[in-house]
């Protein structure tokens, strides 16, 4: 990862760990799910996602320098086809995307001042002029991951199912 990166990519422990836990949940290989890749970063959480049978992974991602070094890996595993990436503001494309995915993924900046309210901007439980798109981001019996800080409890959430933590890298999971 280049040194002028501004992201703070998910470390290989949490990654690992997340991935058996998520097998609890998600078969990637039979279900081929749609996947949603928020904050992309360096891109390795949707690189993981593609080798692990997503049929097709969205990456949302701002800042175009991590963009371009998601696109050159893409290029060189042959993964064009099978991921999109949308440079967006990820709290602006929550509440316009009309899309709905299997498996959502969230990789905030942990400091992020609205990172409580992404799990609501998913279930689309802010706003009542959002339910016109969808009720949800996700599809029935699908799973979102928002990963955060120690800070972060999101236990009394209405979705909310399960937390891990690593170290210093939480997840809380959604269904």
């Amino acid at each position: 990862m280049p040194r002028t990166f501004k992201a703070r990519p998910t470390t290989d422990f949490a990654k690992e760990n997340l991935f058996n836990v998520l097998r609890s949940y998600i078969d990637f290989e039979e279900d081929s799910p749609q996947a949603l890749d928020l904050f992309a970063g360096t891109g390795s959480i949707t690189l993981e996602l593609l080798s692990r049978g997503c049929s097709h992974v969205t990456a949302v991602e701002l800042d175009n320098l991590h963009i371009r070094f998601i696109q050159q890996f893409l290029k060189a595993l042959h993964a064009e086809q099978e991921a999109t990436i949308i440079r967006a503001d990820v709290l602006r494309f929550l509440r316009k995307t009309p899309m709905t995915y299997d498996f959502i993924f969230a990789d905030p900046p942990y400091a992020l001042p609205e990172l409580c309210d992404i799990p609501n901007l998913i279930f689309r439980e802010e706003d009542s002029s959002l339910s016109t798109l969808h009720t949800s981001l996700l599809k029935p019996d699908g799973l979102f991951v928002l990963e955060h800080g120690k800070v972060q409890d999101f236990s009394s959430h209405p979705h909310f199912v399960d937390h891990r933590a690593y170290g210093s890298v939480n997840f809380s999971f959604f269904k």
